[in-house]
């Protein structure tokens, strides 16, 4: 085993301070490019170039075009996460200020993808640097990843890497905003379809067709209904159901359509799954002859690979004793002398793919608020930069000693 290296949380948090501006122009930068699922190119081939300049021992893209960068080859192997799209923009008229621009005041960066979730990034990226200036490398391997396509299908890119990259890691640090505090899983989700067929006629004659709509309006009202019985959870709360789409299929605006399609957002709290999903709405009565389908996605990423994946993200939560939750609890206690709050997220992430499915042990800390993520006033705390890139720094040692100490 390696020599114990101990962390000096006040040379850590002087060296962060130290790179504050550096991380504010990378994260400029990054929130310069737009980059919407499967558009993610310039942003990752920005970061390759980031990684290299401060000094990563490796660092490649992969088939997928996820860049990940290496420090250090010790035997337990850490991966951290954030994802490298964004949404788009809405409507321009919107905002208050260019989306793009990178607009810093009042300590907070502004712009699309600031919080959601390039500052993770920039945080990471010198948190690197931090490692390898203060000499902080120990017995474990350290990957930061630039994953893609998270906005258009979460998970996707970590299933790919874990099946597909040959990298096999004890855990996966998520750097989705956390407001710099611990969280150890959400609510799962799934993307649902619910189809009805008609008749389609004249709409000057309605009666001699049978008009889908009209028969998809109780089913709405009956998942509406649905939702205020839905399983709750004591730590990750209830489970959801919206309807938050629907279309015909009409020859014409002047046609009684033949079909009709709603699409459901479902969030599976812990003890939902699938199968009791769908179960639920098959045996509303309005769904009775529906055809009921759960989506896939199928989309290449920017490189032109596509890796098809079920749009359904399972529920994850690691107990709060973990040593992975133990390891970063004392990683923010070294830094700040005081814990973390451990919480949840409200949102879906990347650990629907890492936990949900491949069973990888997974946490999040991570700079900015959950709540600002996909609006026009996003933003995040330049304070929070700094402080995460502290504790990304001092998290690996964290979790090797506690692996160490575990196995005596």
């Amino acid at each position: 085993m390696t020599a114990k290296i101990t962390i000096d949380p006040a040379r850590l948090l002087a060296a962060a301070n130290a790179l504050e501006a550096d991380m504010v122009r990378f994260l400029r930068d990054l929130v310069a490019i737009p980059g919407e699922s499967s558009h993610e190119g310039p942003v990752v081939q920005r970061i390759q170039q980031e990684m290299e300049g401060v000094g990563f021992d490796e660092v490649r893209i992969d088939a997928m075009g996820n860049v990940l960068g290496r420090i250090g080859s010790g035997k337990h192997v850490i991966m951290m996460d954030a994802h490298t799209d964004t949404v788009g923009v809405g409507d321009p008229k919107e905002w208050s200020w260019d989306p793009y621009q990178g607009k810093v005041e009042d300590g907070f960066l502004y712009g699309r993808g600031s919080s959601d979730q390039r500052a993770g990034m920039a945080s990471m990226v010198y948190a690197g640097k931090m490692i390898k200036d203060l000499h902080l490398e120990g017995y474990y391997t350290l990957w930061i990843v630039g994953s893609v396509q998270e906005e258009d299908c979460d998970g996707l890119a970590w299933v790919y890497i874990l099946k597909e990259d040959g990298i096999r890691p004890e855990c996966v640090v998520l750097t989705e905003p956390t407001n710099l505090r611990v969280y150890r899983g959400h609510r799962g989700r799934m993307e649902i379809e619910v189809h009805l067929r008609g008749r389609s006629c004249h709409a000057s004659a309605p009666e001699r067709g049978d008009n889908p709509i009209y028969k998809m309006a109780p089913l709405v009202a009956e998942i509406e209904e649905l939702n205020t019985r839905l399983r709750n959870d004591a730590f990750l709360g209830k489970g959801t159901i919206a309807v938050t789409g629907i279309r015909s299929m009409s020859p014409s605006l002047c046609a009684v359509p033949g079909a009709c399609s709603i699409h459901l957002d479902r969030r599976l709290t812990a003890g939902e799954t699938l199968e009791s999903a769908v179960a639920e709405v098959e045996a509303l009565p309005a769904a009775q002859g529906a055809e009921i389908e759960v989506l896939q996605y199928a989309q290449p990423s920017y490189t032109g690979l596509t890796y098809p994946m079920q749009k359904y993200y399972p529920t994850w939560v690691l107990e709060e004793d973990h040593v992975l939750v133990r390891a970063a609890v004392a990683a923010y206690h070294t830094l700040h002398n005081a814990d973390p709050v451990v919480d949840k997220w409200t949102f879906s992430t990347n650990g629907v793919g890492s936990m949900g499915i491949m069973g990888v042990p997974t946490i999040g800390f991570g700079p900015g608020e959950e709540e600002v993520a996909h609006s026009v006033i996003e933003r995040v705390p330049i304070r929070h930069l700094v402080e995460a890139a502290g504790f990304y720094a001092a998290f690996p040692l964290a979790y090797a000693a506690a692996r160490e100490g575990e196995n005596g």
